[in-house]
């Protein structure tokens, strides 16, 4: 795995391996000498796992860390843990924890380790700012938070919502978000209050499998319900649904409110399944429908075209991450340069923004 993972980065004319570490301990100690800019890692080593030697690597010599990970639901797991920690972003091994057949994803591995590359260290080491109100979450949720976590420096802001929930809100919350997203969405969705009476539709680039632990981890750090979005299902309040690695997500109207149409048919758009300009394009057909819409980290442009698409059709507002706190400022650029954009904000402000938009 190494040789292979090794020979696949040579190749770019801009990126040299400098180093090749047989387990993490010997990986921390590798760093220490040899200063590289990236490194790959996987979560399951002998020794030393990724997870402890990516809590090292960031806590005393922060470098960008892309995960290389098998989608057993423990790894998937710990890679969502990984990234809450610090790593830039997950790749999904294709076939299993040794995997010869590496060479179908070699165009991921070199992009996102080079992306890796461009990755203003500071928005990985950057606590993510819990919630102000504590609260302990709901024993059928996966409650896996931190006990030691501290006042945020930004107040949630307080916004008195009718309790009616029973009928499908008029307003759609919508968030695309990619390289650096499972972050931000944390810091985003944990602040939303329990009593939040509108769905949230959300794309993240993520592989398949990911995707589910990355719910079950918001789920529980949560005090509004987070769910990986399930075909046919239908759309509550006060739930957020994360679109299956994949999978597109769209959503169209039934005889009681709306439901989730998940495509796995329709070809991934710039690489990516589910795609945000997919999720949006669906959007842009219900024009009954108000939209508060943010756009967050990432890598390329997703979402500009849908948004174009559903701002000319809908009434939209539109949230972009500023380049200050996005970990790829690549998705959120696109949709400013555009002009696509009603505000710019910092991550931790952004769940504010939403809900300001909402009143």
């Amino acid at each position: 795995m190494r040789k292979l993972i090794s020979d696949m980065l040579n190749k770019h004319p801009l990126m040299e391996v400098i180093g090749i570490a047989r387990n993490g301990k010997d990986a921390v100690e590798k760093v220490r000498d040899l200063h590289p800019d990236v490194i790959t890692m996987d979560i399951e080593m002998p020794m030393m796992n990724g997870l402890e030697a990516l809590k090292l690597i960031m806590d005393q010599m922060p470098i960008p860390v892309v995960i290389l990970s098998s989608t057993t639901k423990h790894n998937t797991e710990n890679a969502v843990l990984a990234i809450e920690y610090g790593a830039v972003d997950v790749i999904a091994k294709p076939g299993g924890a040794i995997s010869l057949n590496l060479h179908e994803i070699e165009k991921e591995i070199v992009e996102k380790v080079f992306a890796a590359s461009n990755v203003g260290i500071q928005t990985l080491t950057r606590k993510i700012t819990p919630p102000q109100k504590r609260y302990t979450a709901p024993p059928t949720r996966m409650n896996t938070a931190s006990d030691s976590r501290i006042i945020p420096s930004v107040p949630v802001q307080t916004v008195n919502f009718s309790k009616n929930i029973t009928l499908i809100a008029q307003t759609f919350v919508i968030i695309g978000t990619s390289t650096g997203g499972p972050r931000a969405l944390q810091e985003v969705i944990t602040r939303f209050p329990a009593e939040f009476p509108y769905p949230i539709l959300i794309v993240q680039h993520m592989p398949p499998g990911f995707t589910k632990s990355l719910a079950e981890r918001l789920n529980g750090l949560s005090e509004i319900a987070v769910k990986e979005a399930e075909h046919g299902e239908l759309i509550e309040n006060g739930t957020a649904y994360i679109a299956p690695g994949g999978l597109h997500l769209k959503f169209e109207k039934s005889r009681t409110g709306y439901q989730i149409v998940l495509d796995g048919n329709e070809a991934p758009r710039s690489g990516h399944r589910p795609a945000v300009n997919v999720l949006l394009e669906s959007a842009a057909t219900h024009k009954e429908l108000k939209f508060v819409t943010a756009i967050m980290t990432g890598m390329g442009s997703d979402g500009k075209e849908g948004m174009e698409l559903l701002r000319a059709s809908c009434k939209t507002i539109t949230i972009a991450e500023s380049q200050k706190t996005s970990v790829v400022y690549g998705m959120p650029k696109a949709i400013i340069d555009a002009g696509l954009s009603d505000e710019v904000k910092d991550v931790q402000e952004i769940a504010n923004a939403i809900l300001g938009n909402l009143k």
